[in-house]
């Protein structure tokens, strides 16, 4: 895994580091920790991202060394969960499709890297409070706000759900930009192929910030935030900037 705080692709051999409370072996006892399973998938990832998709990590530090925190992830690829999840050091929780629950195996497999069922294209009010309650007890979730993968590389509006849980559980909101997986493994591909990736954390942003807005301003307001990542991370990488 490269993760560097590179400001163009000649600095992108510069090193950064986790956030300095989580470099360690073990996490403190208030830190949910990885089950065995999960950390092997994730030393697995390690090895596999840079190697076919040359991954590079900005903004590794930005990880909170406590408390709930929801992850704003852009959405660009079935491979975004685990582009958001190797370079974490503390364990993360997904919400996954309903649908691979019910194959004999993989609900094991699903379940135990952290996984829950959402349905998809319905106000799924349990699946939001399965999320509140890992987020409550100090736990990470990833949530793609968009609601589907992009068509066009673009970060589209967000669904409101998400203000929900950074307003009433999360003691942390922290946006996440992926770049580069959509042309690794677009929706009209079935399966991935090679690529250059880049995922970037963005500073955390505090509950009591995130309460001083409405819903509706709050995600448009990270999704600002995340458009402006997105900007600076296709600069440092030379990709041509999009429009919005």
């Amino acid at each position: 895994m490269t993760d560097v705080n590179a400001q163009s692709p000649s600095q992108a051999s510069t090193r950064s580091h986790p956030n300095p409370q989580l470099n360690k072996l073990r996490l403190p006892d208030t830190i949910e920790s990885a089950n065995p399973y999960y950390k092997v998938m994730r030393w697995g990832l390690r090895l596999l991202m840079p190697l076919f998709w040359k991954a590079r990590v900005f903004g590794r530090h930005n990880e909170p060394s406590e408390g709930g925190v929801v992850f704003i992830s852009n959405h660009q690829s079935f491979l975004d969960p685990m582009l958001v999840g190797f370079a974490l050091s503390r364990p993360l929780n997904y919400m996954a499709r309903n649908t691979l629950f019910d194959t004999p195996g993989l609900k094991q497999l699903m379940t135990s890297l952290n996984a829950f069922p959402v349905k998809r294209g319905t106000a799924d009010t349990g699946a939001l409070k399965e999320a509140m309650r890992r987020i409550k007890r100090g736990g990470q979730v990833l949530v793609f706000a968009e609601g589907t993968r992009t068509r066009d590389r673009r970060i589209a509006p967000f669904l409101p759900g998400v203000a929900l849980l950074a307003q009433r559980a999360a003691k942390w909101i922290v946006p996440v930009v992926i770049d580069g997986a959509f042309e690794a493994w677009p929706r009209t591909q079935p399966l991935p192929g090679l690529g250059n990736i880049v995922v970037s954390f963005g500073q955390p942003i505090p509950q009591e910030e995130a309460r001083k807005f409405k819903a509706a301003p709050l995600v448009e307001h990270v999704r600002q935030i995340m458009i402006k990542m997105q900007t600076d991370v296709r600069r440092r990488v030379g990709r041509p900037e999009l429009t919005y």
